[in-house]
């Protein structure tokens, strides 16, 4: 079996820093289009929007949508129309309720729908969830904090409904804890701050618990500046285990563990690949879920507003 033929629909600041050369790195697939109203990639073929990509290139097998989140649901279901393999950027889209149509969809075509969370194929992940499979858990603390105006310079789109503000490197520390966990996890309360000018939160504080009644404590902010914070502390009965630097590293009782490179997004397009070669889906929304509930059950609080450049 040949190589998967890709598209690229979004050739913004994710898919040219962590797609593309992941992309380049994996055997099996190969990248043969983009479709972008303003971009560009060398002498791929270009297309201005996807309905012009699946009308023109046909022989695409697949599509990665790194598109805001607001825009994804129609163009994933036009992609499996289509009868194209859908991969979604995270989140994998702008509500809970849209995705469940595109998982029968991607079912009843015998297409590959994957939901990608990136974090997940960090380094320490994987190890920190079998070390905590056998452990008592007592408390659980995350600190994700970055600066919006390095990660998402210009990208307006993240303020408006759907874009989610914190939440959209939030939900990389909840896909995070969500999968390193024994045990579900349901939020208990919330507060999300709000700039004055915004429709999407730029920081929040967030409390989890399970059926044992761990204290969890999540706190997100957009504001960080100098250097930037995305660490998951787990206290056990066995001491505490640290996933930082967004979970490339890790730790047991400050003795490290795990100290990885980089490799995440090859990790996602390697998943995509076996899926698509096995004939499988991949689509988890529990992390979105707790966003939403973050959402129904959070205390708004209006800020200061919110301008792209720093006084």
């Amino acid at each position: 079996m040949g190589d998967i033929r890709l598209a690229i629909v979004g050739l913004g600041k994710i898919a040219r820093d962590q797609h593309i050369p992941a992309i380049a790195a994996t055997e099996g697939i190969e990248l043969t289009a983009i479709a972008s109203r303003n971009a560009k990639l060398g002498a791929v073929a270009h297309f201005a929007t996807i309905d012009d990509l699946l009308a023109g290139a046909p022989e695409v097998d697949a599509v990665a949508l790194c598109t805001p989140p607001q825009v994804r649901r129609a163009q994933a279901a036009s992609a499996l129309r289509a009868g194209k393999h859908v991969l979604l950027e995270k989140p994998p889209g702008a509500s809970v309720s849209e995705l469940p149509v595109l998982i029968a969809a991607a079912e009843i075509g015998k297409r590959t729908l994957f939901a990608t969370w990136h974090s997940r194929f960090a380094a320490g992940v994987e190890p920190a969830r079998i070390f905590l499979a056998e452990r008592e858990i007592r408390s659980v603390r995350i600190e994700w904090k970055e600066d919006v105006r390095v990660w998402h310079p210009g990208q307006t789109w993240i303020w408006e409904p759907g874009g989610l503000g914190v939440f959209d490197p939030g939900i990389n520390a909840l896909s995070i804890l969500t999968r390193i966990l024994p045990q579900p996890i349901f939020l208990t309360a919330a507060e999300l701050r709000f700039p004055e000018n915004c429709a999407a939160p730029i920081a929040a504080d967030l409390d989890f618990s399970d059926e044992a009644g761990t204290l969890i404590r999540a706190e997100f902010d957009f504001l960080q500046t100098g250097p930037q914070t995305w660490d998951i502390h787990v206290d056990t009965d066995q001491g505490r285990l640290t996933l930082s630097s967004g979970g490339a590293r890790l730790f047991h009782d400050g003795r490290i563990l795990v100290d990885g490179e980089d490799a995440e997004y090859r990790g996602i397009y390697r998943r995509f690949v076996d899926l698509i070669r096995t004939g499988q889906s991949d689509v988890d929304l529990t992390p979105l879920a707790h966003v939403a509930d973050a959402f129904m059950l959070g205390r708004r609080k209006t800020v200061e507003a919110f301008v792209e450049e720093a006084a």
